[in-house]
């Protein structure tokens, strides 16, 4: 792997092995202040716009794509996902990596990062053992109107059930801060597309890591974000690119 930006010296921009810390480091959140939360995606997409292989993420990624995917997690107080991407891509909890225990020891979290999913119809199968036997209870995010059976369900496999809108909708705003008032302040998004057009749309999205895959599919797939248009297009600046196997790993970060 190399890094392509910022090059600091000779050597920075030389291809050699990245070690796990040295990915920690190049993707650590910054300093936050008391009472702040920082809000980053993690996507992928090919040459030509695509988010998605028939209906997976999975078949456009690569090795170094989920060693990065992996660490992103590791750094993440909690993974923010949408019910859609759950059901497609069979989420499971999230694991504790000892490669990265001290690290979260160090930061003050617990052994994995919690998941939080949002969902406004609260349609999931809460036997599933991201329900029923995560390291760390799994959050389900809905709206005041939910479903009271499927509420209760949901609290009955161990889920915390977190009220984040009125209606049945779930407002990305308030997500956000509900997640950062349970001391969920470095918190970390994989999409899907949807959900992460809301936040785009909300303006709270405060980083954005996109892999971009070395391939081509055509066909009709998602761009990583859809949803409602933003009246003005929100401007971000590089913080880092790396690259590998015609892989680039890329983060921007908001102005």
């Amino acid at each position: 792997m190399r890094r392509l930006f910022p090059v600091t010296d000779q050597t920075s921009a030389a291809d050699r092995e990245w070690s796990l810390d040295d990915l920690a480091e190049a993707y650590a959140y910054p300093a936050l202040d008391p009472g702040a939360h920082w809000l980053r995606a993690n996507m992928v997409s090919t040459l030509d716009g695509a988010a998605q292989h028939d209906g997976r993420s999975q078949p456009i990624s690569g090795e170094s794509d989920m060693r990065i995917f992996g660490t992103l997690r590791a750094l993440a107080d909690v993974v923010v996902v949408g019910a859609e991407t759950v059901r497609q891509e069979g989420y499971r909890p999230a694991r504790a990596r000892e490669a990265f225990a001290a690290r979260r020891e160090a930061a003050g979290q617990g052994p994995a990062p919690a998941i939080a999913v949002i969902t406004a119809s609260m349609d999931l199968d809460f036997t599933l053992p991201l329900f029923t036997s995560p390291l760390v209870p799994t959050l389900v995010l809905t709206g005041a109107a939910a479903p009271a059976d499927r509420v209760a369900a949901a609290a009955a496999s161990g889920a915390e059930v977190v009220v984040a809108g009125e209606g049945s909708a779930v407002d990305p705003g308030r997500a956000v801060r509900e997640l950062a008032a349970r001391g969920l302040r470095r918190q970390l998004t994989e999409g899907g597309p949807r959900l992460l057009g809301q936040f785009v749309a909300a303006d709270v999205l405060d980083e954005l890591c996109l892999t971009i895959s070395p391939t081509l599919t055509a066909g009709d797939a998602q761009r990583i974000a859809g949803g409602p248009s933003v009246t003005v297009p929100h401007r971000l600046v590089p913080a880092c690119v790396l690259e590998e196997a015609g892989f680039l790993f890329t983060s921007y970060r908001r102005i």
